[in-house]
């Protein structure tokens, strides 16, 4: 059985996905131009879910930063996730993130090393074996 990632490997994976975020965020504006206002926030908010939901429910199973850091995104029976389930996991980050990132503590109490948003969305973050 593969190991379940702890905190710091997905943090560090986390610091790599923000920087392609903004240089995606970046391109998306150089096309359109001129971004303020709320039309600013929905973007930002609609690339990032978009970003994470395909790549965590694609045959890869993680993002650019999981990739990187050789971690991977499943199920709780190791299967890859389905885009809704990928999408529930981003909403559910968000509010994990909300007070203080208080609900990725929980990571250094479950045995799965789960943070709030994958044990709503039931899933793990597994370490991938060369």
């Amino acid at each position: 059985m593969q190991p379940y990632s702890g905190f710091f490997r997905r943090f560090m994976a986390s610091i790599i996905d923000i920087f392609v975020i903004i240089l995606l965020f970046f391109l998306v504006q150089l096309i359109i131009e001129t971004l303020d206002g709320p039309f600013f926030y929905v973007l930002l908010f609609l690339t990032m879910w978009i970003y994470f939901a395909l790549q965590e429910s694609s045959t890869r199973k993680g993002t650019v930063g999981k990739q990187a850091m050789n971690l991977i995104v499943t199920d709780l029976r190791g299967n890859r996730i389905s885009f809704m389930q990928a999408t529930n996991r981003f909403i559910m980050k968000i509010i994990s993130a909300i007070p203080l990132f208080t609900g990725f503590l929980s990571i250094f109490f479950t045995a799965k090393k789960q943070a709030f948003h994958d044990i709503i969305a039931k899933t793990v973050v597994f370490i991938q074996e060369d």
